[in-house]
């Protein structure tokens, strides 16, 4: 509940973020797209395509694929926003080009956190049910097991995202495409889109210790 609230506090700073500077032009004028396929330009990476995709805050870079999929706001974009987010994406493809480690661990562990997701659906979806069954320290210890896979992912995330962003920032002052206040409101603009990540680790971590407790209540009382 309380991270819920959080989390819609959090979302809607950064659609006002976005927003914001989405209406600041970039003095080199150029739009998401130019940004993206400069920066894997600069870093002799060649086998990356951009495309553009769908919707509102849509982008993200697919390592299996290696596409950079820009939202059209951004891919289209001559604005902070766009060169903010299209330099991020870009980040993830140079992380990938260079195997960061923290990058590789997660793509990993997708498949496993794909799985207990739906586990977690199946589990929710249960409600009442599955609260009947919380004396079993079987269900019990398999939730724990699943929710902490997801814990985990998201907080694997936390360093893949900061350091995407930190790559994105240092180019873009670098070469001088983002400068003065247009910096300072593109470092503001990823700032706010990592709050999204750091919520949903607390939270993640939350619900894992929430089941945990339990877990070892239920151990306790058998005893």
């Amino acid at each position: 509940m309380v991270f819920g609230l959080i989390g819609k506090f959090v979302s809607g700073k950064l659609q006002k973020k976005f927003a914001q500077y989405s209406q600041m032009p970039t003095s080199s004028g150029m739009s998401g797209r130019e940004v993206a396929a400069e920066m894997l330009r600069y870093y002799n990476i060649n086998d990356v395509e951009i495309t553009q995709g769908k919707g509102r805050l849509t982008d993200h870079y697919n390592p299996k694929t290696r596409i950079v999929s820009l939202s059209p706001d951004v891919y289209n974009g001559r604005t902070v926003s766009a060169a903010a987010v299209a330099a991020h994406e870009v980040g993830h493809a140079v992380q990938h080009a260079e195997s960061y480690a923290m990058l590789q661990f997660r793509s990993a562990i997708v498949p496993i956190v794909q799985f207990s997701s739906k586990i977690q659906q199946f589990i929710f979806g249960m409600g009442f049910m599955f609260a009947a069954m919380m004396n079993n320290p079987y269900v019990l210890l398999g939730a724990v097991a699943i929710f902490a896979i997801t814990a985990l992912f998201s907080v694997v995330t936390l360093p893949v995202e900061f350091d995407a962003s930190n790559r994105a920032l240092a180019w873009l002052e670098n070469t001088g495409i983002t400068r003065g206040r247009e910096h300072d409101g593109a470092k503001d603009a990823l700032k706010w889109a990592a709050m999204t990540y750091v919520v949903g680790a607390l939270a993640a971590i939350a619900q894992l210790l929430y089941i945990l407790m339990i877990f070892l209540n239920s151990r306790d009382n058998q005893r």
